[in-house]
């Protein structure tokens, strides 16, 4: 049997294969696209391929499967993988070499894959956060631009600001300055209303999401981003604690010898899920008669620790209820707040 590795890059990647023995049968660099993929390992027979997970990792172990072959894609942080790899010298004909020995002995760890339909789940809840940020972006610098000229904008809602705009008494050269913003604005509105409209009907056709909803806070966005975040409770082995830890709501630590101490949490995992969860435990917070004891909780970690720890706590506890909900098919009760 033959075995392959591939040290991929967003243009060009470094690929080996090697025989039972770790004789070296191709190597070379390839452009990284499925037609020079289709080239070196299409007709060859079947093998084991090993790529380190990365942005591109998906669609190239998806686009050799199709090859029929069998893919393995490797959690890059397992160190035993790259066996003596030096760190002084790094090539990418070293890192491939490594990953093809690694591939043929079968020292690895499988990297969690991502499935189609929350690929694509993930990329609309992307899309749909870069677009509030260029519109934020915009809003703010149409702002200044006006209070530079002594105007302010009457308060109201992101919808309703080209409105507000055209109530200002504005001379002709500061309303050409303004106009490709406002412009912006305009052209951004009924995309921005496209996209809120699919966080709704995905949501309410989702077996999950109306679940998740049910805590206070938690909207149609957090609860499908959760969802995409984690793609199934399975994969945690039912266990709130290590999603959590992978969201990167858990304290770092350092330990050593008698010395124990624990500091700001990891904030390791997806960073637009994580802040989403922290913008719905303030929102929880405020909701004292529907969160019963779980207020009276994080009162109290606020009194002893300060609100800015109290909230990432409760941040760390609302992510570890949504599980539950999750994993136990069930619906928040303020009663049972402990995953």
């Amino acid at each position: 049997m033959e075995y392959g590795a591939i040290d991929l890059h967003t243009r060009r990647s470094q690929i080996r294969i090697i025989g039972e023995d770790g004789a070296v049968i191709v190597e070379r660099r390839i452009d990284t696209r499925a037609p020079e993929l289709a080239r070196v390992f299409g007709g060859r027979p079947r093998m084991r391929i090993l790529l380190e997970t990365g942005t591109e990792s998906e669609w190239v172990a998806q686009a050799l499967e199709q090859l029929g072959h069998d893919v393995i894609v490797a959690d890059t942080t397992y160190a035993a993988m790259y066996g003596s790899r030096s760190r002084r010298v790094k090539t990418d004909r070293r890192d491939v070499a490594a990953l093809a020995d690694a591939c043929r002995r079968g020292i690895y760890r499988l990297a969690h894959r991502v499935g189609r339909a929350t690929q694509i789940r993930r990329q609309h809840l992307r899309t749909r956060e870069h677009l509030i940020r260029v519109r934020t972006q915009t809003i703010n610098a149409l702002r200044a631009i006006l209070r530079q000229a002594g105007q302010r904008l009457p308060s109201g809602s992101a919808a309703t600001i080209t409105r507000r705009v055209r109530t200002l008494e504005l001379e002709a050269d500061l309303q050409g300055v303004i106009a490709p913003l406002v412009e912006t604005l305009e052209r951004l509105a009924p995309v921005m209303v496209a996209a809120d409209r699919w966080v709704r009907d995905t949501a309410a056709a989702d077996p999950i999401a109306p679940r998740l909803m049910t805590v206070p806070g938690v909207g149609g966005v957090v609860a499908l981003s959760y969802q995409a975040a984690l793609e199934t409770p399975e994969r945690f082995g039912g266990d709130a604690g290590r999603a959590s830890a992978y969201l990167g709501l858990v304290p770092s630590e350092h330990s050593s010898g008698e010395g124990h101490r624990k500091g700001a949490i990891t904030k390791t995992g997806p960073r637009m899920v994580r802040s989403l969860l922290v913008q719905a435990a303030w929102t929880l917070w405020r909701q004292r008669r529907r969160v019963g004891h779980l207020y009276a909780w994080v009162e109290q970690v606020a009194a002893r620790r300060g609100r800015r720890i109290a909230v990432i706590a409760l941040t760390r506890r609302l992510s570890r209820i949504l599980y539950a909900i999750w994993r136990d098919q069930t619906v928040f009760r303020c009663e049972a707040t402990v995953a």
